[in-house]
């Protein structure tokens, strides 16, 4: 079966959004992901929610290329959210025809962290749109498993947990876990690859997660056993951010280079 094949914002950021538009249809990709709120405050702050111009080019853009969206990023439940906030980024998603909404797990008191993605899942259902909580060791939902306990209990048929291999292997989980979720809970993922050695402190972690992740097949995750587990036709985002090369080979470049790894290793499974 087909999987879609997009480009995940943090590949590319040092574009704008609409250049990130670009790129993935130059590159070939059959989908974009858009970052609406920064993840951090060290980022350049683009002005993506509501009627901006930069809404308006990056609508332009995706109008013109035909490039479609398949997630926006990154909406954090913290232990002060008000879920009724991300409303207006929420429907600038819908105006963008994305399908799937990317949501970390910053609260430490998981009861309210399952309310919390119930409540945010009702908000995107309104929308149209899907809420996918992806566990990162360094936020309070750490792994694989806590990730599926917090979605299950929350029970939002729009909900899904999202798989990213350098998270995914780093919160020691295992490709076995996979098979035990229902379908349903799967509605998109994301690809990289990275060393086989494990980062011993959170700031290498961090540096590795958002700077310097490896192409599909360069690295030692488990790669083959994670997308052997998952829905055959689940769309992936591909979410390789690799800072050092960036300084001397271009965006289109380098994301043609990972698309075709990634062709390359999913042709392998079949």
């Amino acid at each position: 079966m087909t999987r879609a094949i997009g480009l995940a914002a943090l590949t590319v950021l040092e574009l704008t959004p609409p250049e990130m538009v670009s790129c993935a249809a130059d590159a070939g990709f059959d989908c974009v992901g858009l970052r609406l709120i920064p993840a951090t405050l060290q980022e350049v702050q683009h002005p993506m929610v509501g009627d901006t111009p930069l809404v308006r080019e990056t609508e332009h853009r995706l109008n013109e290329t035909g490039m479609r969206v398949l997630d926006v990023e990154i909406f954090r439940l913290r232990s002060d959210t008000i879920v009724a906030d991300y409303e207006a980024a929420l429907a600038t998603a819908a105006r963008f025809g994305a399908k799937e909404a990317l949501v970390a797990g910053n609260d430490p008191d998981e009861a309210r962290l399952i309310a919390n993605f119930a409540s945010f899942c009702e908000l995107a259902q309104q929308f149209g749109i899907g809420g996918n909580l992806e566990p990162m060791p360094w936020t309070d939902c750490k792994n694989f498993a806590q990730g599926v306990r917090i979605v299950t209990a929350a029970a939002r048929e729009n909900g899904g947990i999202l798989i990213d291999p350098i998270h995914f292997d780093r919160g020691s989980s295992n490709s076995s876990e996979i098979s035990g979720v229902p379908r349903a809970r799967f509605r998109y993922m994301q690809l990289c690859d990275a060393p086989a050695a494990r980062p011993t402190d959170v700031e290498g972690l961090l540096h590795q997660a958002r700077a310097e992740r490896l192409m599909p097949g360069d690295g030692g995750l488990d790669l083959v056993g994670i997308l052997r587990a998952v829905p055959r036709d689940l769309p992936i985002g591909l979410e390789i951010p690799m800072d050092t090369l960036a300084r001397t080979v271009p965006a289109v470049e380098r994301t043609r280079q990972m698309l075709a790894k990634t062709r390359r290793l999913l042709s392998s499974l079949e």
